[in-house]
């Protein structure tokens, strides 16, 4: 029988739905069938997964108690002479027993210095073990006092050479200049004995440190000291009170009135019946760097789950309102822009450095001038001095005066209308030890504020060539050269690629320069393209902990805290998901690679989205062997769809399956060779992998 044209249409166009509605169900079905298989291994999964890291964390936990024990008996069996800086006794009598010592010559006191800024290290390290608080207050009061005593004896070393200036002057220029180093330590101190009117300035080229003077100062009786410390003893002042002000706000958002709390509430509630998904809280996102390995993923994973157990309800809860509170009063504070709240510095004063935002490095350089000791004198064969007892004597520059004004070089006295302090100048070459990604900022120390500050500094010229920068100061401070400290962030890419068993390589393509580490065991070594200056880091097998200090304080972070969103462009993740992954990413990774995937910033908050690959053979991954996986907190699936595919889609990979860890997801498809390299991984080596994905998290900051 024949059908005419639209007949025949109508009749195709059923069949063509009916085979859609087919394929629907049947593709339905088959969902359904994965997602219960899902669920009916969900709690096998999750209970080996929890073994596991357990298992680890104990083992971690263990070894560091019985590193921590036999250091104590290492130092309790040291037989050098010096003090044990946990023995209050021992480092009280240090102490008494310094501060009285008479001893000025400079080449003894550098050495008494080496020693207490070492006993100053040890007191920095115990105070990262976390001591009970009357203890940690009893370190930091003794850290304090050997700082302060450390740069008294400099002071008095200093008084003593320039008591002798006459009799060391130069004859080219007829006053004394002299330079005194150790490998912590450059004493530059020069006299002015000729009062040449002419004089405008001197440089010590050896260590690359000059000044300039205005002409008042060229005629009298001065001498101007720079002491560069490669230490910072000051910085620490400015952060703990900033620290202290954080806190302050943060009690004050976590504390609202009880109105308040009951409002945010009903629209928690009100928002849940909705379906609405709330933003992570910045208290979960400390947790990933505070207890990166003290919360088992599987407690993370069970929390976004388990809206339906009564076990972990009440927790939940409580986070939730935590959460919603948090973010409530943020907003109120913010109006209605919903971005990241700012940094919590003086808002009043502009001029006081953030340092959240910016990292001081190479140390400190003390820039003063002081009233030049009485010089001996030679009177019928006999050597005369005045005796002072008045020390080091500072010279009067004009501090206060200059100190709320911007860098303007010369201003009148309200009061008296005297010419106040002109500018002094200062060049300074960048330490060789420090990579300035961007020219150097610098800042001056405010002793009364305890801060460091960007204003009465003026003219500041930076040369390339020869790696010095050169300004002007309206007085003479101590002064240090700043970094912003997320100058290299957000990431571009990053890779982590196993080299054999318990070993991998992990890099991070920067914003402006690219960084591997090398990680063997439970040790670490950094490799750059950029080797200058950097021969004291470079190549060196360290703890992840030493690296990241030592990368610091050479100028290349690319280490992130609870603060950094304030001022990177990050792609923002669901933190306790986050880690899982990192927990879940370093037991895998000597046999598994994973990949930074462009699509992690398209899948939202709740999920993220990477490449894998198995990978026994050391070297580069073939493109074609990645695969991209969809991650959440309850399910984990690998997709069809490729990294350079035009469009996202959530659809499943031939064969594959749901499961509820990531683990047990790359497992299933994985080689016997490289299931036994997973069993096999030491677990001093996953924390050393997890430390590093946890400190620069980067599913949220590439």
């Amino acid at each position: 029988m024949c059908l005419c044209p639209v007949e025949e249409a109508r009749v195709i166009a059923e069949r063509e739905e009916n085979e859609r509605l087919e394929r629907e169900r049947i593709e339905q079905e088959k969902q359904e069938q994965l997602e219960l298989k899902d669920r009916e291994r969900r709690e096998d999964e999750l209970n080996e997964l929890r073994h596991i890291l357990d298992e680890n964390h104990s083992a971690v936990t263990a070894w560091e108690s019985e590193c921590r024990d036999k250091a104590k008996w290492e130092r309790y069996m040291r037989c050098d002479g010096s003090p044990d800086p946990s023995v209050q006794p021992e480092i009280n009598s240090f102490i008494s027993l310094w501060r009285e010592d008479s001893e000025t010559q400079i080449q003894q006191v550098l050495e008494n210095c080496a020693l207490a800024l070492q006993l100053t290290n040890e007191l920095d390290f115990l105070l990262s073990e976390g001591p009970d608080p009357s203890v940690a207050q009893q370190y930091r009061e003794t850290l304090l006092c050997l700082q302060s005593l450390i740069h008294c004896k400099l002071n008095q070393a200093t008084e003593e050479l320039l008591k002798s200036a006459g009799s060391h002057s130069d004859i080219e220029t007829g006053n004394m200049q002299t330079v005194v180093q150790d490998e912590n330590i450059t004493l530059c101190l020069w006299a002015n004995l000729n009062k040449n009117p002419r004089f405008k300035g001197f440089r010590f080229e050896e260590v690359g440190l000059g000044f300039e003077l205005p002409k008042p100062l060229a005629v009298i009786d001065v001498a101007v000291r720079i002491l560069h410390t490669r230490y910072d003893h000051l910085s620490h002042h400015s952060e703990r009170e900033q620290l202290q002000r954080r806190r302050s706000m943060m009690e004050a958002v976590l504390t609202p009135p009880i109105e308040s709390i009951a409002a945010v509430q009903d629209e928690k509630m009100e928002g849940e019946r909705e379906g609405e998904s709330s933003m992570p809280v910045e208290e979960d996102s400390r947790s990933v760097g505070s207890d990166s390995r003290k919360r088992s993923a599987v407690s993370v994973i069970s929390a976004k789950e388990g809206r339906k157990s009564s076990s972990v309800k009440s927790l939940e809860e409580g986070e939730s309102q935590m959460e919603e509170i948090t973010t409530a009063l943020e907003a109120d504070q913010n109006g209605s822009d919903s971005s990241p709240a700012e940094p919590v510095i003086d808002s009043a004063d502009v001029h006081i450095v953030d340092l959240q935002q910016f990292t001081p490095l190479g140390g400190v350089f003390y820039f003063d001038v002081f009233h030049l000791p009485p010089q001996s004198h030679i009177v019928k064969g006999w050597e005369m001095r005045e005796l002072l007892e008045t020390g080091l004597q500072v010279f009067p520059y004009s501090t206060e005066q200059s100190r709320p004004q911007s860098s303007t070089s010369v201003r009148l006295d309200e009061h008296s209308s005297t010419v106040a302090s002109l500018p002094v100048g200062v060049t300074v070459a960048l330490p060789d030890s420090i990579l300035f990604l961007e020219d150097p900022h610098v800042a001056r120390w405010d002793p009364i504020g305890q801060h460091w500050r960007a204003d009465c500094i003026s003219e500041a010229s930076y040369d390339a060539e020869t790696r010095s920068i050169s300004f002007k100061m309206n007085a003479f401070y101590a002064f240090t050269l700043l970094q912003e400290s997320y100058t290299n962030m957000p990431f571009q890419s990053w890779e982590l690629r196993p080299l054999g068993q318990d070993s991998a390589l992990f890099t991070i393509t920067g914003a402006l320069i690219e960084v591997s580490i090398t990680v063997k065991g439970k040790q670490c070594m950094l490799h750059m393209e950029e080797r200058k200056n950097l021969d004291h880091l470079l190549g060196k097998w360290m703890s992840p902990s030493d690296l990241q200090k030592a990368m610091r304080r050479a100028g290349i972070n690319i280490f992130v805290n609870e603060y950094s969103d304030k001022y990177v462009s990050i792609n923002p993740k669901d933190p306790l998901i986050e880690h899982t992954v990192y927990e879940q990413m370093a037991l895998m990774s000597s046999a598994v690679a994973f990949s930074w995937s462009r699509w992690n910033t398209q899948c939202g908050q709740e999920h993220l989205v990477l490449q894998a690959c198995e990978q026994l053979e050391a070297g580069p991954v073939a493109e074609e062997a990645w695969s991209l996986y969809l991650l959440g907190a309850q399910r984990n699936q690998h997709l069809k769809m490729k990294e350079h595919d035009d469009s996202f889609s959530p659809e499943l990979a031939e064969g594959s399956e749901f499961h509820s860890t990531f683990l047990h997801m790359l497992r299933q498809d994985m080689s016997t060779e490289g299931q036994a390299r997973v069993r096999q991984s030491h677990y001093l080596y996953t924390d050393t992998v997890q430390r590093l994905l946890c400190a620069t998290r980067v599913l949220t900051y590439s």
